[in-house]
């Protein structure tokens, strides 16, 4: 069973979501990455998320075909570039988002990052798709603490989500920015939890995860989806991924692991810039 976690506003989605970043770049996997979105579907990982960005809008036109006629199954998370998020521009990259995904509205539409446009503008144009229809909820990615706190200034209380780069090897969000989320019920959504598969090649937790009866990726991942209020959407470019990321999911992990890991990766002691991959 898939943990679950509540938006602000009561809704819950899946803890473990399925990522896209880097699909749609090489003709020659996509049979295989359609397969992995449909069997994570299958197993109840109907959360997906996607950008504009990625693969200039392949990977959102990916996300259409594994989807289709399954679309209210599925809670879709997108997101628009900085300099998209103006009044004028926002409902532009929208509108072909939704073209792309082949759908009449996104679940869940995120800020990727911060740009130029004042977060006021954009907060009002969130809230305009919002009142549309278009969207049904929005939230920010890689947004700091100092950048949260600037966007409630802005009117942005109804942030539902903050995208940020979060594993065992980027620890420095524990600091300041998830227990200021958490304190106002904004969950994290983790991307990178494996750090891009680099984590699958660690010697030490490899050895950890083997004496599990694991996979370094899947103890990794594992990790994040023990912390509370955290959406993890690691990508799966095979239906045997998809299936190692379930299994993650279903683990608790014990206090000893869980010390094991903190010994191996220790949490930094002061605050840290906010990363970003």
């Amino acid at each position: 069973m898939i943990p679950r976690t509540n938006l602000p506003d009561g809704e819950m989605v899946p803890a473990l979501g399925q990522g896209t970043w880097q699909m749609a770049e090489q003709p020659s996997q996509r049979d295989s990455e359609l397969a992995a979105l449909r069997k994570g579907l299958d197993l109840g990982m109907s959360l997906i998320d996607t950008a504009e960005m990625y693969g200039d809008g392949a990977a959102e036109e990916l996300v259409a075909e594994a989807i289709q006629d399954r679309r209210d199954q599925v809670f879709l998370v997108s997101k628009a570039y900085p300099w998209h998020a103006s009044a004028a521009d926002l409902p532009k990259a929208c509108k072909a988002s939704l073209r792309r995904l082949g759908t009449d509205r996104i679940d869940l539409y995120l800020l990727h990052w911060r740009g130029d446009v004042p977060l006021a503008e954009t907060v009002a144009a969130m809230e305009a798709l919002r009142d549309a229809g278009h969207i049904r909820h929005w939230g920010v990615s890689n947004f700091s603490v100092t950048d949260m706190e600037e966007l409630m200034v802005a009117g942005g209380w109804r942030c539902a989500a903050n995208q940020v780069l979060y594993n065992l090897s980027r620890r420095g969000p524990e600091c300041d920015l998830l227990p200021w989320l958490a304190a106002r019920g904004i969950p994290v959504m983790a991307y990178s939890p494996v750090e891009q598969g680099r984590l699958a090649g660690h010697p030490e937790l490899r050895r950890i995860a083997t004496g599990l009866g694991l996979t370094a990726a899947q103890l990794a991942l594992a990790w994040v989806l023990n912390r509370p209020g955290l959406i993890a959407i690691p990508k799966a470019a095979n239906q045997i991924h998809t299936q190692q990321n379930l299994r993650a999911a279903e683990l608790g992990l014990t206090p000893v692991v869980m010390a094991e890991l903190d010994d191996l990766f220790p949490a930094p002691l002061t605050p840290q810039p906010l990363e970003v991959i």
